[in-house]
């Protein structure tokens, strides 16, 4: 059996601070030697790499429908053998979505601590905390911490509000030192924010004051029972652009080409780098192309390069950002246009409003494999979908995904463990 200390961290809604949280219980926890494990609820890329700064370990994906409740089990049974604390950070407010937060803390019998913004409140807070802990009684409830509080007399004023049976686990004062940088896709990624190290230390002297300092309760997740994977890539190079401009990479989706036997490296676009030496196939993920589009166009170096892998007929896998990168053109929110590779036909523009969001299934003769899509541009192109995924709730079919020559692009982002064959089938360049 595979017990730790673990503790589901979620909130009422989105901008609450759970990140922040997370990431300065990780760094408090870590500083006294303990090996801690976060976890993100749901599909995200971005959190992570805040996450996996503070708590120094890859921060890995929990979702009952993407990721499988078995295969959830799994990496928490893992994780429970190596570490010392499991930390999960939930996604939206705590009973949002299906699967919810709330869902996958009461499969696996994860204590919530839920993270309340208490600015410009006050009494309501205890009100917001009671449905919280009373809504769905089968959840298990921690406790609740105060964010952003203006004073120590406000402070006090939030947890006698509580009503009883709800745990005070302290409050954290309003920061701008600890605060979180964002944009249009979400907070700003760890290695674009210089002083981050010195905002999770904040967090984690300020959490030092809290009763988060004590370990949560065990939580027992069974015996690890990992999946045995047939080499289905054996020998092969996969290239992965890797930098600020193609970074929504899943750690689960490396490790399980790795598992199937490829080798992997990376490149960066934005330092014009060329692919590596007997590339076999190219991944190229999400990201932020539109914010580096100059800089990538005047890659040269890595253009050619990717040029000539799609004219040797070598497999291309290409998702959102990686897809725009491809394109002839891609327009930015001011009117700007700049010419990409030209490798697909047609062009992008980014929206002031997210165009996609959701869970998405794309079906294939080895079986379904699951992912989602967010992404703020539309597309305009010539190509004819091979087909199109579906969404789990039945609403209008999903992303497309096309196919032209070797290269196979789309705006889904797979999440590539839910179907391994469907994965090597992928890089081998066949047909599906």
């Amino acid at each position: 059996m595979s017990a730790c200390p673990a503790l589901f961290i979620s909130a009422p809604a989105s901008g609450q601070g759970k990140t922040t949280i997370t990431a300065g219980l990780a760094r408090y926890h870590r500083r006294l030697g303990r090996r801690v494990r976060v976890f993100k609820t749901g599909p995200d890329f971005l959190d992570p790499m805040i996450l996996a700064r503070a708590s120094g370990a890859p921060v890995l994906s929990l979702d009952l429908w993407m990721v499988g409740e078995a295969a959830c089990r799994t990496l928490l049974a893992q994780a429970a053998s190596e570490a010392d604390l499991i930390l999960i950070e939930g996604v939206m407010g705590l009973f949002d979505g299906t699967p919810s937060s709330a869902d996958l803390a009461t499969t696996f019998g994860v204590p919530v601590l839920a993270v309340i913004s208490a600015k410009a409140m006050a009494q309501t807070f205890g009100a917001v905390a009671f449905g919280l802990a009373r809504f769905r009684p089968q959840v298990p409830f921690h406790g609740v911490l105060a964010n952003r509080v203006g004073s120590a007399r406000h402070a006090q004023m939030l947890e006698v509000a509580l009503p009883p049976g709800v745990r005070w686990c302290g409050h954290i004062a309003a920061s701008d030192e600890i605060a979180l940088p964002d944009r249009h896709l979400g907070l700003h990624q760890a290695a674009e924010i210089d002083d981050l190290d010195a905002r999770q230390d904040h967090a984690a002297d300020t959490l030092a004051h809290t009763a988060l300092t004590a370990l949560p309760p065990p939580v027992d997740f069974g015996a690890a029972a990992p999946q045995a994977l047939p080499r289905l890539l054996e020998g092969k190079r996969i290239a992965i652009a890797r930098d600020a401009a193609f970074s929504f990479i899943y750690p689960a989706n490396v490790t399980l080409l790795e598992a199937l036997g490829a080798r992997i490296d990376y490149f960066s676009p934005l330092a014009d780098e060329a692919l590596p030496e007997q590339t076999h196939a190219l991944y190229l993920p999400g990201g932020y192309p539109e914010l580096h589009a100059a800089t990538l166009a005047g890659s040269m170096r890595s253009a050619a390069s990717i040029r000539a892998h799609a004219a040797a007929g070598k497999p291309v896998v290409a998702e959102c950002g990686g897809m725009l990168y491809l394109l002839e053109r891609l327009t930015d929110t001011r009117g700007t246009s700049t010419p990409m590779l030209g490798l697909l036909p047609g062009h992008a523009t980014m929206q002031a409003r997210f165009t996609a969001l959701g869970m998405q299934q794309l079906d294939s003769p080895h079986g379904p494999l699951t992912g989602h899509t967010f992404h703020y541009s539309t597309l305009s192109t010539s190509l004819t979908p091979l087909r199109s995924a579906t969404r789990p709730n039945g609403e209008p079919p999903g992303e497309a995904v096309y196919r032209a020559g070797s290269i196979v692009a789309t705006y889904m982002h797979a999440y590539w463990p839910s179907n391994p064959a469907f994965t090597a089938a992928l890089f081998h360049g066949e047909a599906f």
